[in-house]
């Protein structure tokens, strides 16, 4: 699992950081499990992990409904949350399309097969790059060497949700079951060197995730990055919304930066 980078410079910096979230909801984290990572995962939680990952990997494509809260710890400590909703429509064989709006950002994203397309509407601005490859994790893969982005959440779009998230676990549990969104669910908790990350996946028939949150722990007060899956939709995505036209009188770029596109891509991080 990718951490949540939320380092010093983002208090000072908090609007571009709050932005640039909408590639954070939105992007495939590629990695690799370290070896032995189911030891330190209780077993019951384990099942319940693979459970879910299984049946995420095997859809072939899905759309999802999502909201985020990101909390910015400021000088005087004081924590301020930014809350922002969007949609995520995939196809593993054909590309996506992921749409954001929060207090900082209105940005569309798609991947048509070929071409990655950036847009951010507020600006009227867009930025496209090549993929070296026709799938998904290719694509995103291009899209963290041009922009420098880790992505928290977006474990659970890559091709092995299993291996993304337990990169660098340390322990995992079952807490227990509670309720998220009226849907009974099992409550996952687990622990990396640097964050601490819980997961609530419904019961029943769809083992899907609805929650998932991450706790920086290298941070003075502790924030906490929160993501709310909602409406699953495992079919009748149409790959027509992977095509990106640009709008009458939008502007093109060739640098993807923030310092370019301010309501498009958060700073690269250092």
């Amino acid at each position: 699992m990718k951490q949540q980078h939320v380092g010093a410079n983002l208090v000072s910096g908090m609007r571009r950081r709050a932005g640039g979230l909408a590639v954070a909801a939105m992007a495939v984290a590629l990695s690799n499990a370290p070896s032995g990572a189911q030891s330190v995962i209780n077993p019951d939680a384990d099942s319940v992990l693979r459970a879910m990952t299984d049946q995420l990997q095997a859809l072939k494509e899905f759309s999802v409904e999502y909201d985020t809260d990101h909390e910015v710890v400021q000088l005087d400590g004081e924590k301020i949350q930014y809350s922002a909703s969007g949609r995520i429509a995939l196809s593993r064989f054909a590309g996506f399309h992921m749409t954001r709006q929060g207090p900082f950002a209105d940005t569309e994203i798609s991947f048509d097969g070929k071409v990655v397309s950036l847009y951010g509407k507020r600006l009227n601005v867009y930025a496209r790059i090549d993929s070296p490859g026709p799938s998904i994790d290719e694509a995103v893969a291009e899209i963290r060497a041009a922009t420098g982005f880790d992505a928290a959440g977006a474990d659970f779009l890559s091709a092995d949700p299993y291996v993304s998230l337990t990169e660098g676990v340390v322990s995992g549990s079952l807490v227990g079951t509670a309720f998220v969104g009226g849907m009974l669910c099992d409550h996952l908790a687990f622990r990396n060197d640097d964050v601490d990350w819980q997961l609530w996946i419904s019961k029943g028939e769809q083992n899907l995730p609805l929650k998932y949150v991450i706790t920086t722990k290298w941070v003075t007060g502790s924030p906490q990055y929160t993501l709310r899956f909602r409406n699953w939709g495992t079919g009748g995505v149409s790959s027509k919304s992977f095509e990106f036209k640009p709008p009458v009188e939008a502007s093109k770029v060739d640098v993807v930066h923030a310092d370019v596109i301010g309501d498009l891509l958060l700073e690269a991080q250092q």
